[in-house]
């Protein structure tokens, strides 16, 4: 064996006898052997804070690196300063801070020559504990210095063992309030506590006792609720049936006496879970439990105690957070949870979930009274769970949308609308109830609980459209066209806020005399690669997503602004017809932001016209014809758009306060094939008059189809016959030219 290698002295921790506390083990590295010999000498039965040292040897830096990087539990290192090198040892103590990141182990620098001393702030940055000269190290001095640096380990390790000791606590502390019940509580803390000392969980038991457990010999019964070890078999037993007395006894005085007891070699917890009511632990360790653990263990007891003192909320909260407390159903989180399993398990493939919404539950709900509607659901989800079978997972979503989840055979249209069959009887009385599902089917692939949920919301949006106790499959063409409408709008909201929308204007003649009364003011939209969106497809989106109110507080004032410049440009006694959404009519302050427009733009409200469809009145009609009266106030006119192309009624026509009626281009186009499409124009041409109205028709494209209209009686007229939808510069221009040709 080379002289060189590390060695370990025979007295050292490898061969200390059993039951001998364990040496301090110190590492001596000096390229001098003399050096070796002394230290051996001067430190033979040396005994600090009641452990005997135990000495490791290198001669090199590399050597004591090499030993350092095997040996744990490395003390304090008598490291020499001047080695193979003038800073091979200061080099080494980087290593060991920096590199093996061994921070606890103390670090006393040794020196023949006195004029090598480190400087303050590398003693300071490497954390070394002490700097002697080799003629200093006496043996009674070595002994001080030694017994200052093993004091400082020893204090640094009980600190890390606090602070583990912490973490541990907290994470216990985390893990209990997701645990349920009593049980799983107990059997965390026999964990935890097992954990928290280093040893096996075994000879460990908890037991309870409650307001409610009978008196034997004027002493509380208790029973056992957690085990770990060869008393699992005592698990739900009485406490008296444990055959040890020193345990049975330990037991009985925390429980009677509600207080924790400490011994050297076991520890009995209490944990109070209210005043009267609480539980214990007791842990028989193998060695003795160090200040440290008693201290932990007791912060331990503290704060677990909080934690059972609140178990019956904490299972509360849960059950709160996964179950709807109105049925008594599973809620969304819990249908979520059970679809990702299920994904995770790749045990969805045949299945299939289904999302069921009760048709016009809201106006039952309004009309009867929310007593009735809380019956309809509690029927509907008696109805669910009696007509499925026991394998389907039912839950409610919320409101009056239940969702189920199950085999394909069982979850499918036809056997969730067969639960709907026969009427339900609420309060006595037989209710017919319909409702639309939609449906997705489950794949075996990566996709989440979510990704399902949002697809069968897709399929039941479908359904309710159709109609009342529809059933709609989800597909991927229905999935792509939600995208293709996400996507449109995402351009389309981008557009707007990078101003790359603008306005047409087409012009409106007065057919008595031909000559130009207005502009109607439309909005356009050319994407960067100078395709049209067709209004049609953006103008519905825009207003699903409510992004139509500013872009329709711009467009009005765009549009006024753009009447200015006309009337400058010799464009006179115009009007400016802008359309105007039911969204934003429903948007509070609008009559003021048609004031505030005017205002900006120096208009007069009579150069105004805002026209308006037959669905303004949807959700109520009497506000719609309040705000108009406002508007009329004001001075601005209000054309009805679109009259008997949508949900018409001539009670709205003679109770909305309007100028104008406009006879859709479906109608107009009718005229010259002579269908029955004339019959219905002529009598919105006679309507409209006898209501007082100024008839206006669109979409007169060329003169025959203006000497239709003419002869119905219409007052005015608008479409390609006479103008195209044109930008601000071109209808200037068209404008002039048509004045011209009128002269």
């Amino acid at each position: 064996m080379d002289d060189d290698l590390i060695f370990v002295e025979e007295d050292g921790p490898g061969l200390a006898n059993d039951g001998a506390a364990c040496p301090w083990r110190i590492l001596v590295v000096d390229d001098d052997p003399g050096v070796h010999e002394a230290t051996r000498f001067a430190l033979a039965n040396m005994i600090i804070l009641d452990r005997p040292l135990g000495l490791f040897h290198a001669s090199s830096a590399a050597e004591a690196v090499a030993l350092l990087r095997v040996t744990e539990k490395i003390a304090v290192v008598l490291l020499d300063v001047v080695m193979e090198s003038d800073d091979a040892g200061l080099r080494m103590v980087d290593t060991i801070r920096n590199e093996l990141k061994l921070a606890n182990c103390r670090i006393i620098l040794r020196t023949g020559q006195p004029g090598q001393a480190p400087e303050a702030e590398t003693i300071s940055r490497y954390d070394i504990n002490d700097y002697k000269t080799k003629s200093e190290l006496t043996q009674n001095r070595l002994f001080i210095t030694l017994t200052t640096a093993i004091r400082s380990y020893d204090q640094l390790l009980r600190l890390d063992a606090t602070r583990r000791g912490l973490e541990k606590i907290v994470a216990a502390s985390n893990q209990f309030i997701a645990e349920q019940g009593l049980q799983s509580f107990a059997d965390g803390v026999i964990t935890q506590i097992a954990g928290l000392l280093g040893v096996e969980p075994e000879g460990l038991v908890c037991c309870a006792a409650s307001q409610d457990s009978p008196l034997v010999n004027d002493r509380r019964e208790f029973r056992i609720i957690a085990a770990a070890g060869h008393f699992r078999s005592l698990i739900q037993r009485r406490l008296c049936e444990i055959d040890d007395p020193r345990i049975l006894g330990q037991l009985m005085i925390a429980l009677n006496e509600r207080r924790s007891l400490i011994e050297p070699d076991n520890i009995t917890l209490y944990f109070a879970k209210t005043s009267a009511e609480g539980f214990a632990a007791f842990i028989d360790s193998a060695r003795s439990i160090c200040d440290v653990d008693q201290e932990l263990l007791k912060v331990f007891c503290t704060n677990i105690a909080l934690c059972a003192k609140n178990i019956e909320l904490v299972m509360k909260l849960r059950r709160d957070a996964f179950f709807d407390r109105q049925l008594g159903l599973p809620n969304r989180t819990a249908l979520v949870c059970e679809l990702d399993q299920r994904m995770m398990a790749k045990q969805g493939s045949g299945c299939a979930l289904a999302i069921i919404d009760i048709d016009q539950f809201a106006l039952a709900n309004d009309l009867l009274g929310h007593d009735y509607g809380d019956a309809m659901l509690k029927a509907t989800a008696q109805r669910l769970g009696e007509h499925l079978p026991a394998n389907v997972f039912i839950a409610r979503l919320g409101g009056d949308t239940f969702a189920v989840m199950g085999p394909k055979i069982a979850v499918n249209g036809e056997t969730i609308q067969a639960c709907f069959q026969t009427p339900f009887v609420i309060e006595g009385v037989h209710q017919p109830v319909s409702a639309c599902v939609g449906i997705t089917l489950l794949e075996s692939g990566p996709r989440s609980g979510i990704e399902y949920i949002r697809d069968s919301y897709l399929a039941l949006k479908q359904a309710k459209t159709a109609g009342l106790g529809q059933t709609v499959l989800f597909s991927q063409e229905l999935g792509s066209a939600v995208r293709e409408r996400a996507h449109l709008l995402h351009d389309l909201r981008l557009s707007f806020e990078q101003k790359q929308l603008f306005l047409t204007y087409q012009p409106q003649i007065e057919l008595s005399s031909g000559r130009i009364i207005g502009v109607e003011a439309l909005m356009r939209w050319r994407r960067e690669d100078g395709t049209l969106v067709p209004p049609e497809s953006f103008i519905p989106i825009a207003e699903q997503s409510g992004l139509i109110v500013d872009m329709g507080h711009w467009l009005l004032q765009t549009a006024l602004q753009a009447l200015q410049r006309f009337r400058v440009a010799g464009c006179t006694d115009l009007r400016m017809a802008v359309n105007i959404s039911p969204v934003q009519l429903r948007q509070p302050g609008f009559v003021e932001s048609v004031n505030e427009s005017l205002f900006l733009t120096r208009s007069r409200p009579i150069d105004l016209e805002l026209e308006i469809t037959e669905s303004v009145a949807f959700g109520g009609l009497e506000p719609v014809i309040a705000l108009l009266k406002r508007l009329r106030a004001l001075g601005v006119t209000v054309a009805i758009d679109d009259f008997s192309t949508g949900y018409s009624s001539l009670a709205y026509l003679d109770k909305l306060p309007a100028d104008r009626l406009k006879l859709d281009r479906s109608f107009v186009c009718a005229l010259e094939r002579d269908d029955n499409g004339t019959r219905i124009a002529r009598m919105i041409v006679v309507l409209g008059r006898e209501l007082g109205l100024q008839v206006i028709a669109e979409g007169v494209e060329n003169q025959k189809l203006e000497e239709l209209v003419m002869a119905l009686g219409c007052n005015e007229t608008q479409g390609y016959h006479y103008g195209h939808p044109m930008q601000e510069s071109e209808f200037i221009a068209w404008h002039a030219r048509y004045k011209g040709n009128q002269a």
